[in-house]
């Protein structure tokens, strides 16, 4: 039985594991290794993630199946000063992917904005992502498109996607 609760490890150890097994497995196909290094010292380094969750406010869950973290998600209520929830991170274990676990954690995320009078979810996805179709699939559409330099060269060719809750 899957069950989500809060991130309570200051080291993020789960989340920093989670990220070193997807992101490769993820986005070999749509970037570069270098890139990729980037990106994950960018936003998984352990002062990268304290810095999103206690001056950005990002909320970090887990997805556990008993002891064993299969997933993880990171949001925000009122993104840019909005009604929204925006949901930065959400990735889960390759082998326990198509379990219904992507969704149990947009559920949860749901609940949580619901209660903080919110009218939506967003998130951005890379346009090559195959995630795109799960994020269709539970009621997510495609708003825009956006391109975000992320540093050393880097940028993020993204769709802004949301769903109304």
């Amino acid at each position: 039985m899957i069950i989500i609760q809060r991130n309570t490890d200051e080291n993020y150890t789960s989340i920093r594991s989670i990220a070193k097994e997807v992101w490769p497995i993820t986005y070999t196909n749509i970037m570069n290794q270098a890139q990729l290094d980037y990106m994950m010292d960018m936003m998984y380094s352990i002062p990268s993630l304290q810095l999103q969750a206690n001056t950005k406010k990002h909320r970090f869950i887990l997805a556990k199946e008993g002891e064993t973290v299969v997933g993880f998600a990171s949001y925000e209520f009122n993104y840019a000063k909005k009604p929204k929830t925006k949901i930065h991170k959400i990735y889960i274990l390759p082998n326990q992917q198509g379990r219904g676990i992507g969704k149990k954690i947009i559920d949860f995320i749901i609940t949580e904005a619901k209660e903080r009078h919110q009218k939506s979810l967003i998130l951005n996805v890379n346009k090559k992502n195959i995630a795109i179709r799960f994020y269709e699939r539970i009621g997510f559409s495609i708003c825009f498109e956006e391109v975000i330099d992320i540093g050393d060269g880097y940028v993020m060719d993204d769709y802004v996607m949301e769903k109304s809750i």
